[in-house]
């Protein structure tokens, strides 16, 4: 197996958790969260595991990570559509865009205030 390493983030509430991403086009990979009180979400090679923290502030988490994916835009496109901004949580879709150290990037906030980063080389 190659060497990986896969995000551990809070959850204020695991079930929602799973709901919005299921919404993105992940997989529970694992149990019901209430079977395990954890979760395990996957997306082709894309994979986060969730713990339950039920006093996370959603609009102060600092929890991150960056997933790498083959065409960034397109998911944009894709995201943007399902993800409906909840200013209570915070939860919202960044505005897609090139850096200048050569990726196209956006960027997801999730109802616990996650933040996932999300690019792909702008020299593919």
């Amino acid at each position: 197996m190659a060497e990986r390493a896969v995000p551990i983030l809070p959850s204020r509430n695991l079930r929602e958790t799973l709901e919005f991403y299921e919404a993105l086009g992940f997989e529970n990979r694992g149990a019901p969260p209430e079977e395990w009180d954890y979760l395990i979400v996957g997306r082709g090679n894309l994979e986060v595991h969730f713990y339950p923290d039920p006093q996370v502030d959603p609009l102060a988490t600092a929890a991150s990570c960056y997933a790498f994916v083959d065409d960034a835009q397109r998911l944009y496109e894709d995201w943007v559509a399902i993800v409906v901004p909840d200013p209570p949580t915070g939860s919202r879709v960044v505005e897609v865009m090139d850096t200048d150290y050569g990726m196209r990037e956006f960027a997801v906030v999730d109802r616990s205030g996650n933040l996932v980063r999300v690019g792909s080389s702008l020299n593919r």
